[in-house]
């Protein structure tokens, strides 16, 4: 039988044997340690791949590819009927670009590519890095993708009172031409192609879809008298551009273009 004493001192020796058991534990706590956990990120070398990997450089390729050729077809920008001349390679470098437009010395600059919402502002970028150019040659330009940019820089060139010429080989098409209409001396090679068809608003509306009397066809008609055009000339080449559907194109020569509009 165990005696009082002996049971005491065995209580005793497993109190203090249970509190060195947790005694871990508790400066674990005591010390708030803290745990951080990482992840690691593997990629794929395209070795293995399962078909799940994306490759994203081609798919926004692909996605500026489509939405390339969308807007060609959304904005019925007229492709060109002619190949250019091979001597419009030749014509000088350029020493600055701007998106379309290539600045060639202190006066001449060439533009080739469509219209959008930026160029506007390039041009007027260019405009401020090089204030003397005053003579604008359209090289192959198919017209524009937004046709309130487009009436913009078509003021912006009257504006700044440029010459605008279209060399041998050259063509403008749809908005391009009203470009060239902006100058304040227009030319023209005696191959130059002119391309033209009616607008059409965001829901595939065209120019005859609209009344007479709406104010859109005023805002052309307005234009055309900015550029010169006498009211006469304006009315009877709205007329005329708008004949043709806007997923159509009318080729107009130098010589036709000269009955509407004053070349030098």
């Amino acid at each position: 039988m165990i005696s009082a004493s002996a049971l005491v001192r065995t209580l005793i020796v497993a109190l203090f044997a249970s509190v060195l058991a947790f005694a871990p534990a508790k400066a674990q706590q005591a010390g708030h340690t803290t745990v951080t956990t990482t992840i690691t990120w593997s990629y794929s070398d395209g070795g293995d791949d399962d078909g799940s990997f994306i490759d994203e450089d081609a798919a926004l390729l692909d996605d500026e590819a489509v939405a390339s050729d969308e807007d060609a077809e959304d904005t019925g920008v007229a492709t060109r009927r002619y190949a250019p001349s091979a001597h419009l390679a030749t014509l000088g470098r350029a020493k600055a670009v701007y998106g379309p437009f290539s600045v060639i010395d202190a006066t001449t600059v060439r533009m080739a590519g469509d219209v959008d919402s930026a160029t506007p502002r390039q041009f007027a970028a260019m405009l401020a890095a090089h204030p003397t150019l005053k003579r604008l040659e359209m090289i192959d330009c198919p017209g524009s993708l937004d046709e309130d940019a487009n009436l913009i820089l078509a003021r912006a060139i009257r504006r700044q009172g440029m010459e605008t010429v279209v060399p041998a080989g050259g063509s403008v098409r749809s908005g391009a031409v009203e470009l060239w209409m902006a100058g304040v001396k227009r030319s023209a090679a005696p191959d130059a192609e002119f391309g033209v068809h009616s607008w059409a608003d965001e829901y595939g509306r065209e120019a005859r879809d609209y009344p007479a009397s709406d104010p859109v066809h005023a805002e052309y008609l307005g234009l055309y008298r900015e550029m010169g055009l006498e009211d006469a000339k304006a009315r009877a080449f709205y007329a005329m551009t708008n004949a043709t559907p806007f997923d159509d194109v009318t080729y107009l020569t130098r010589d036709d273009m000269a009955r509407y509009v004053a070349l030098n």
